[in-house]
C-alpha cells in the first residue's frame, strides 16, 4: 500500500516542534490587528502572503497607516525552494504552515513549492502578487493579451505547463511562466496555485485542473481580426 507522505530523518513529529509549524511575525511595526484573509479559521491556515495581503488584493497597513510587504529576506530564502525540494532547506521551514508529523504530506510539497514561486514573483515588485479569485489560466490571458509578449510563444509554454505529467515539471514549467508573469506585473492567486499542485499528482484531479485553466486561458480572448 502506497502512502501520501514522505519521512524525513531527524525531524521530530509536529508536537516537538511547534515553531516549525507557525508562520513569523509580520515585519516589524506591521499592526498586530491586521486580520487574516476570507475563509482562514488558525494561525496554521494562514498561508504566508495572506499574512501580507488582503482579501482584496492589496497590501495590509501598519498601525500608522503604511503599507507592509514581506521583507525581501525571506522572499530571497523562498526562491532558495525552486531547485531545492522540502525539507532541504532548514530557513524556510518557519515559512511552512502545513502540519506534520516527522512525515512530509503533499500538501507540504505543494505548500514548498508555492511559496518558491511567490518568492520569485514578488520580487522588486511594490504591488502585490498574489491576489485572490485570479486563477493561473486568468492571469496568463491577462499577460496574453497586454502584448507584452509574444503570444504564440506564451501559447507554447502555456501548452507544456498544461501537458506537464508530474509536479516536478510542472514546478519547472511554472518557473518560466511566474517570471513573465512578474516581468508583466500580473499577479495571480497562491492560494488556487497551491491547490491546483497539491491536486497535479493525482490524474484525475490533474485533468480537472487543466481543463480549468484552458477554459481561463483561452475564454478570455477577443475574437480575432479579419
Amino acid at each position: 500500500m502506497t502512502t501520501d507522505a514522505t519521512h524525513i530523518a531527524g525531524v521530530p513529529d509536529a508536537t516537538d516542534t511547534p515553531h516549525a509549524l507557525t508562520l513569523p511575525s509580520p515585519a516589524s511595526g506591521a499592526a498586530d490587528t491586521a486580520a487574516p484573509a476570507a475563509g482562514d479559521t488558525t494561525e496554521q491556515t494562514v498561508r504566508y502572503w495572506n499574512r501580507y495581503v488582503t482579501a482584496g488584493g492589496t497590501w495590509r497597513r501598519h498601525s500608522a497607516g503604511r503599507p507592509t510587504s514581506p521583507p525581501g529576506e525571506d522572499l530571497a530564502t523562498m526562491r532558495l525552494g525552486l531547485a531545492q525540494s522540502v525539507g532541504e532547506i532548514f530557513s524556510l521551514w518557519p515559512f511552512y504552515t502545513t502540519p506534520c508529523d516527522g512525515r512530509i504530506p503533499a500538501l507540504l510539497e505543494a505548500e514548498h513549492a508555492a511559496l518558491a514561486l511567490y518568492g520569485l514573483h514578488q520580487q522588486s515588485r511594490r504591488d502585490p502578487m498574489h491576489r485572490p479569485r485570479v486563477g493561473l489560466g486568468t492571469a496568463l490571458a491577462n499577460l496574453r493579451h497586454s502584448g507584452r509578449f509574444g503570444a504564440e510563444a506564451l501559447d507554447r509554454r502555456v501548452d507544456a505547463a498544461a501537458n506537464a505529467t508530474s509536479v516536478a515539471a510542472l514546478r519547472h514549467q511554472l518557473r518560466g511562466l511566474v517570471t513573465q508573469l512578474r516581468t508583466g506585473g500580473q499577479p495571480l492567486d497562491y492560494d488556487m496555485l497551491l491547490g491546483d499542485l497539491h491536486d497535479w499528482r493525482l490524474p484525475d484531479r490533474r485533468r480537472r485542473v487543466r481543463r480549468r485553466w484552458g477554459l481561463e486561458y483561452y475564454a478570455g480572448r477577443p475574437e480575432p481580426r479579419g
